[in-house]
């Protein structure tokens, strides 16, 4: 592979280019926003009162690692034990309960882009209602259950393969997620698009994944690339995702030598910025990865819970940069949008609130600043938390996006929304 189109697709680039943009930010330089830093601390106070008013004083030891298995279990109902519980009693081992899992949180995460402001899914048997990311764990946790994702329809145990998403109906998708003219979803198609070109994406690669291309073979693959086997590596398994997702995404992405790249994007910030590479166009290009990175967080878990499996090589990881994290520094007066920039935001939308599209430069600014403004506030939080160690998953799940909802829900109680509205194509955010 082209080492420039390596250097782009891997963790190292993400966090080395962010800094970058956060070096323009420090010279002025940046082309959309004004930052605002004297309010980090203000920042860094609320979050961590968040984490201590819902962990402390002493259970900060259960804080989860962000990651999908909680979305499961919104409304304190324990789906994922329960099932657990239910393949156990029919036999299923700690490997093949593993690879359920990961079956399942492999489709959910892919499907966990933005819903919009107006979908809602309402739990079969019952009268709970749920929204956004957990809406959508719950739409695909039942779907899951329901064979939706495999070619199998009679199979005895619910699996995810190859054949199941490559023929999988948009119809059935939207059955499945409730959708209907007063509960639409941004971006259906495109999600089952996804969905469409991951089974042949597994299907492609029968060394990792098997004949049937079911991601849960990935645990079985892995344990083969060590010689310990209470522990992983995350860049081993980074590349192995990274090569199974990269043909899958949306074909108008950022193109390097011919290769597509993905969640990676131009950004002008980059081209004030000294680069250590050749000043060519993909010296201007920011990474992120950002459901890539998600999906790495949230598959990383059943490993560890229920294999007893450490990874090793996690600080490669970022924060995700979407718009809960960077919606927190724009509501709490860290980041503000340019004039210029603002007032073309409030012409796309003709609202109260600034649009763009997902690829616009202004929004690949911000995301990257979130990068930014995430690595300095963790600094900060883990100052205040008397001596409590958090990692940077703990620290996404329980104080930065957690806020950024809170704040939200309080600024904008109607919608919820980011304080920027993205066009989401259900792809990237």
């Amino acid at each position: 592979m082209d080492t420039k189109v390596k250097y782009l697709l891997s963790l190292d680039a993400v966090r080395e280019r962010a800094k970058l943009v956060g070096n323009a930010a420090q010279d002025g330089k940046l082309s959309h926003f004004d930052v605002h830093e004297e309010r980090l601390s203000d920042v860094a106070d609320f979050v961590t009162s968040l984490i201590k008013r819902d962990y402390g004083p002493d259970k900060f030891d259960t804080i989860p690692p962000h990651g999908r298995w909680q979305h499961f279990e919104v409304g304190n109902v324990p789906r994922i034990a329960d099932v657990i519980d239910e393949w156990k009693t029919n036999g299923a081992d700690d490997k093949e309960i593993t690879r359920r899992l990961i079956d399942l949180f492999f489709v959910s995460v892919l499907l966990d882009a933005g819903a919009g402001d107006h979908w809602r899914y309402v739990e079969p048997g019952t009268d709970r209602k749920y929204e956004r990311s957990e809406g959508i764990a719950v739409a695909s946790f039942y779907m899951f259950k329901d064979l939706a994702f495999t070619a199998n329809k009679n199979a005895k145990a619910p699996t995810v393969d190859g054949k199941g998403l490559e023929q999988l109906k948009t119809d059935v998708m939207a059955e499945g997620f409730q959708i209907s003219d007063s509960n639409p979803i941004l971006g259906l198609e495109t999600r089952a698009d996804l969905l469409r070109s991951l089974g042949k994406s597994l299907l492609a690669q029968p060394e990792v994944f098997g004949k049937e291309g079911r991601p849960g073979n990935v645990v079985d693959y892995l344990l083969k690339t060590t010689d310990d086997p209470s522990a992983l590596n995350v860049v081993v398994f980074w590349d192995i995702l990274q090569a199974l997702l990269i043909p899958i995404w949306p074909k108008d992405r950022t193109v390097v030598n011919s290769h597509s790249i993905g969640d990676a994007w131009p950004l002008s910030t980059l081209k004030t910025q000294p680069t250590s590479t050749a000043s060519d166009d993909s010296s201007y290009i920011q990474p992120f990865h950002k459901l890539t990175q998600w999906l790495a967080y949230s598959l990383m878990v059943p490993f560890q819970r229920i294999l007893g499996i450490q990874w090793t090589g996690t600080d490669s990881l970022t924060a995700l940069p979407e718009y809960r994290n960077g919606g927190l520094f724009v509501d709490m007066g860290v980041l503000s949008l340019k004039k210029d920039t603002l007032e073309a935001g409030l012409q796309a939308s003709g609202g109260d609130l600034p649009m763009f599209k997902a690829g616009d430069d202004v929004i690949v600014e911000w995301r990257a600043m979130t990068l930014v403004l995430v690595d300095k506030l963790y600094g900060m939080v883990l100052k205040k938390m008397d001596g409590v160690h958090l990692t940077m998953a703990q620290l996404l799940e329980a104080g930065t996006w957690k806020s950024g909802r809170e704040v939200a829900a309080k600024k904008r109680p109607q919608t919820k929304s980011s304080p920027i509205i993205i066009e989401s194509d259900g792809t990237v955010f």
